[in-house]
């Protein structure tokens, strides 16, 4: 950041008085700058002993598998974003969602939220964002070619709660692997 949304003068990078970490402050209007993380929300749709995944029409991860999900806009809540974007991104909706996963991604600001619902009607379809979308059994998903470890790690914690029926909300970080990182360039 250079310039002040507010006023568009130049700022700086310093700790402002009773804070602790450097931000971007106004030095004209005094306006601090805050950056937080950014909130991924998206459901894990289920139907009968299938999952639904999409294929992405979008970068990043272009062409790879992903559980419905996007950013959080403003004046909604995490819920509603996760539907929405199910909506979106495979025209599908859903009831009886619960929160299931949480993650936290601080080595690139985020925090993914998935909810785990069920397919409303079996009806779902290719949403702008999405190339393909279709239903999985758990031997047929496509585990080398998903798109985040985000998803993977989300499906596999599912399957593993599916054998007891019991789907209490996870909690996971995931932090910053240079290995992955090369491979997923």
């Amino acid at each position: 950041m250079k310039f002040c949304s507010q006023c568009g003068n130049p700022i700086s990078e310093q700790i402002p008085s009773g804070d602790n970490r450097t931000r971007y402050v106004c030095t004209h209007c005094d306006i601090i700058h805050y950056q937080n993380p950014r909130i991924v929300a998206g459901c894990l749709v289920v139907h009968g002993q299938q999952v639904l995944l999409c294929r992405r029409a979008i970068e990043p991860r272009r062409g790879f598998w992903t559980l419905p999900a996007g950013y959080m806009e403003n004046g909604e809540t995490t819920e509603e974003a996760a539907l929405r974007e199910t909506w979106e991104e495979a025209q599908a909706k859903v009831r009886d969602q619960q929160l299931y996963m949480l993650f936290n991604l601080p080595h690139i600001n985020q925090v993914y939220m998935f909810f785990r619902g069920e397919l409303v009607d079996q009806a779902y379809g290719v949403g702008e964002e999405s190339l393909e979308v279709r239903l999985f059994d758990e031997t047929e998903i496509p585990w080398d070619e998903l798109a985040f470890p985000t998803v993977g790690k989300t499906l596999k914690q599912y399957f593993s709660d599916r054998q007891e029926q019991h789907f209490p909300i996870r909690v996971r970080d995931i932090r910053y692997n240079p290995a992955l990182a090369r491979q997923l360039r």
